[in-house]
């Protein structure tokens, strides 16, 4: 059974600035329009009257209160790209990779750091389809995921990236066919942080407030499917801080 979700922070609904104006055509020409996760549900219209005014508040409200969003074309074929990227054999824990394939490079560790790679994976992954994230060489690979959090708050925005309130909206724009990453940055500076890409699926409500959406990642554990609760176990101190953000994909990128 689907679980009816609310979302009050993605409507953007343009409403009578002063309801309490009686002067003649009041409401004439007031534009309506709704927007879910970025997609028009209500485009917007000329409101003639109070009552037609009502009447597509009335719709916005019954489009607010849904089921969970299904996974689209779209959404599988991001999760194709993503699934095609061969997490549970490459960027490995241990070594020194090529950030763009995951390939270890066979330069000797000369530190006693673990050599994680998920924000590599996220970069190379994200490449694929047509998305910029904050990389190498603009950025080295150490402290990446703590870079790639700032850059995404700070910069992303002129990249395309939009941020998201929630684990379920993350969800859903994932499953609608966006790009979503789920990311945190360690509060210690000398310690890094993580990035994980959220799957499409189709969790509950109850179930994401739990354990967060399904993610794929690569990290201390590379994992072609966990949770986001499992995936960020190594970061349990800023789980509550993981942030979401989306991109539109380019599904045609070669």
């Amino acid at each position: 059974m689907s679980v009816p979700r609310v979302y009050p922070y993605f409507w953007k609904l343009l409403l009578l600035k002063k309801l309490a104006i009686r002067q003649r055509g009041a409401y004439s020409g007031v534009r309506v329009g709704a927007f879910f996760g970025g997609r028009r549900l209500i485009p917007p219209m000329k409101i003639a009257s109070l009552p037609e005014c009502l009447c597509s508040l009335f719709l916005a409200f019954v489009l607010s209160t849904r089921a969970a969003v299904p996974v689209s074309s779209r959404g599988n074929a991001v999760m194709a790209v993503l699934e095609s990227m061969g997490v549970d054999r490459l960027w490995l824990a241990g070594a020194i990779v090529d950030w763009r394939t995951g390939e270890p490079t066979g330069k000797p560790i000369a530190d006693k750091g673990k050599h994680t790679h998920c924000s590599q994976f996220a970069a190379a992954a994200y490449e694929r389809l047509g998305v910029y994230i904050l990389r190498p060489p603009e950025h080295s690979a150490v402290q990446l995921a703590n870079a790639q959090f700032e850059w995404l708050q700070d910069e992303g925005g002129c990249a395309g990236w939009a941020p998201l309130p929630n684990g379920v909206s993350a969800q859903d724009s994932a499953n609608i066919g966006m790009v979503v990453v789920a990311v945190c940055k360690n509060p210690d500076p000398k310690k890094p942080g993580h990035i994980a890409l959220v799957r499409a699926g189709q969790k509950s409500e109850e179930l994401i407030a739990k354990e967060g959406p399904d993610v794929i990642q690569a990290g201390g554990t590379n994992f072609v499917r966990t949770s986001l609760r499992r995936g960020f176990a190594n970061h349990p101190e800023s789980y509550d801080a993981i942030r979401f953000f989306t991109h539109a994909p380019d599904l045609n990128q070669k």
